[in-house]
């Protein structure tokens, strides 16, 4: 288990010097801002394991634009630690963010893989900055995705016909509506709550109970210009239980 613990450290670590580039930003970033680009690192933990979160901006040759890279390995040491899961990391998300400064409008690449299920997904999404309205500010977003399948997973095969891992597959694509909201509520408080909804869009039955709504809720404080923490709250029909997890983030 250490083995496989080390090898996926060293993979995330030459991921990140590989697509990285180094960047200094100018000025802090305000962090409470969902399309907020900064190059970033933290660390959480969960009721599934410790979190860890590195980001970096890039310069895209566009004044009017900026965009970063983030990287999130999930779930580590949860068995030492008696919580929910395995030591090694549970799943991995990755992250590109480009925001458009002077219109508002964003765009998302993510992906996900669940180590546990032997399944990902990979969504690409935009977002539009709409104007604050007194201390809430929304950011809709749209976008359509598929899901990335080990042929082994249970999701795909019955217990007991497990033929081994030889390949992946794609078997189901979904579409994807929801929002960032930001709720301020003291210069160095604030509240978001992130409703999600997607729908299979075509693919196998069995991957049906994948979508339906995600909550998330988020209470923030900053304690600095360059950092804060953060607890959240993860619910829904397309959630696996029930997440807590509390994180602290640092600015650089």
């Amino acid at each position: 288990m250490k083995t496989i613990n080390y090898i996926k450290v060293a993979t995330i670590a030459s991921a990140l010097s590989v697509v990285f580039n180094t960047s200094v930003a100018e000025e802090y970033q305000d962090m409470s801002d969902p399309l907020s680009v900064y190059s970033q690192a933290g660390i959480g933990a969960t009721n599934k394991g410790l979190n860890f979160k590195f980001g970096q901006a890039y310069d895209t040759n566009n004044e009017s634009t900026m965009a970063m890279h983030v990287l999130e390995a999930k779930g580590f040491a949860a068995d030492t630690l008696g919580l929910k899961g395995n030591d090694s990391f549970d799943s991995l998300r990755y992250r590109h963010f480009n925001v458009n400064m002077q219109n508002g409008i964003g765009s998302q690449v993510d992906i996900n893989w669940d180590f546990n299920q032997k399944l990902g997904s990979a969504s690409y999404s935009m977002i539009q900055a709409l104007p604050a309205m007194g201390a809430i500010q929304l950011y809709p977003l749209a976008g359509i995705g598929v899901n990335i399948a080990d042929v082994d997973s249970a999701l795909l095969v019955d217990e007991g016909e497990s033929f081994g891992s030889i390949g992946y597959a794609i078997p189901s694509s979904f579409g994807l509506l929801g929002l960032y909201s930001k709720i301020e509520i003291t210069d160095q408080v604030w509240l978001n709550y992130n409703p999600m909804y997607t729908t299979q869009l075509g693919g196998v039955e069995a991957l049906s109970s994948l979508y339906g709504w995600q909550h998330e809720v988020a209470l923030s404080y900053q304690i600095d210009t360059q950092s804060n923490i953060r607890a959240f709250w993860n619910f829904g029909e397309a959630v696996n239980g029930t997440d807590f997890r509390v994180e602290y983030n640092y600015q650089f």
